[in-house]
């Protein structure tokens, strides 16, 4: 095989009689009917699932972010249509679709809460992060093959490295049994080191100048962890579409929802609007007449409006020009007004949706859910854990990494699931 980012890391190719997909399409093939794909219509996006039939949950999420992922990858298409060698590096529809609809496959239930939970329970193992988990399930968990999860191709792994280094051996002290307060303990943004050894291969086409850039980290501030600064050029496109359904599909669910009133955004956007460019400046006139219009065809006018100028507007930069390797040395990215307008409407979903106090108190009562239940199955794996999970602990326990295999189990359940084995084990919170 002379391009290595179509290896298989079991070196097999289980080509079926009359068979003409591409390796890309396969991959999203076996991403689409996973188990842990399915699993995200009964995850949490941002408000609790079951509070409300309208708005997204993870597995709508990915469906969104997907198609605007292809958008993305069509539109630079088209902007680099006379540079071949640019063009040439994009990845077809099938890919990028893959690494949408997977990117969030290794969220545990009930959110961003519940990650900081399990990441708290982990710190002595190695912590815990939805996208080192997501990294895990594909190349490990998924049952597709018997040893290589999925067995996706190197380059669709790859993608889906957002943080492709591996975090610090001492995370931090875990010994109380449930601190009232998670907020010090958020996710290490890493792969773990029980699937080293994978992120090695993926990387191992990288030369060695090119890999020390790649896995380049910079300090936090008032932190002893380290944040990873690259990406690759599938990952930015993947990422840069999971931000903007982030940021405007969620926005629409806190209007259509009654999280965000039109006196809230009348009272925050317009004052940051003067900031940006005269084009812009426009849009945002015209969005903001139209988001909290009575009739909903105009809200859905904004919302696409807003999508449009986001995709439109992207280009390729050289987010590593010393790198070789031009799937590294490359990332997608929006220009400065545009990025601008991303951020300010994350902040403002953050702001009246995620840190309002009635998600703020139901996230609360998840993260301990998942605490009780963390400890529950640890004090005794041989009796409480289903029997297949036990016997994956018992293999990992005799390699000290058993507590992994308790943070596989909780980090797949639904927020359904874990509610009613909480309810199984407990009873009532």
């Amino acid at each position: 095989m002379t391009n290595p980012w179509l290896a298989r890391r079991s070196a097999q190719t289980v080509q079926r009689q009359h068979d003409q997909r591409t390796p890309w399409q396969r991959d999203r093939a076996r991403i689409l009917h996973s188990a842990a794909f399915r699993r995200l219509q009964a995850k949490t996006q941002i408000m609790g699932v079951g509070q409300n039939d309208f708005y997204r949950t993870r597995l709508t999420h990915s469906l969104e972010a997907a198609q605007i992922g292809t958008g993305l990858v069509n539109q630079l298409k088209r902007r680099y249509a006379d540079q071949a060698e640019l063009a040439a590096e994009l990845p077809d529809d099938s890919l990028i679709e893959a690494l949408c609809l997977a990117h969030d496959i290794g969220h545990p239930p009930f959110g961003h809460g519940g990650e900081t939970a399990l990441n708290y329970k982990m710190l002595h193992a190695g912590g815990f992060e939805g996208n080192g988990q997501t990294f895990r399930i594909v190349s490990k968990l998924e049952p597709y093959t018997e040893h290589h999860g999925m067995d996706l191709t190197r380059r669709t792994l790859l993608g889906l490295l957002k943080y492709p280094v591996l975090p610090p051996k001492e995370l931090g002290d875990n010994q109380q049994l449930a601190p009232l307060s998670l907020a010090p303990w958020k996710a290490v943004k890493s792969v773990f080191h029980e699937d080293a050894d994978v992120l090695d291969w993926v990387l191992a086409p990288l030369s060695a100048s090119d890999r020390t850039l790649f896995q380049h980290t910079e300090s936090l501030p008032q932190s002893p962890w380290q944040k990873s600064c690259c990406k690759s050029l599938d990952a930015s496109i993947m990422e840069l579409a999971d931000d903007i359904a982030y940021g405007v599909h969620d926005l629409e669910d806190a209007i259509v929802t009654g999280y965000v009133r039109q006196e809230q955004w009348q009272q925050q956007i317009p004052a940051a609007m003067a900031e940006l460019e005269p084009p812009m400046q426009q849009l945002m006139q015209q969005v903001s007449n139209d988001l909290f219009h009575p009739e909903h065809h105009r809200r859905k006018n904004a919302i696409g409006a807003l999508v449009n100028a986001f995709i439109t507007s992207a280009s390729l930069h050289q987010s590593l020009p010393d790198a070789s390797e031009p799937q590294i040395r490359l990332n997608a990215c929006l220009p400065t007004a545009e990025q601008a307008v991303l951020d300010l409407l994350k902040q403002f979903v953050f702001q009246h949706v995620i840190s309002q106090p009635d998600i703020q108190q139901a996230r609360f009562r998840c993260q301990n859910m998942l605490l009780r239940m963390f400890d529950a199955f640890a004090s005794d794996p041989t009796r409480l854990l289903p029997t297949n999970t036990q016997l994956r602990w018992r293999q990992a326990e005799a390699q000290g990494k058993g507590l992994r295999v308790i943070c596989d189990y909780l980090s797949g359940m639904t927020d359904e699931y874990a509610e009613a084995m909480y309810q199984k084990l407990f009873g009532a919170l």
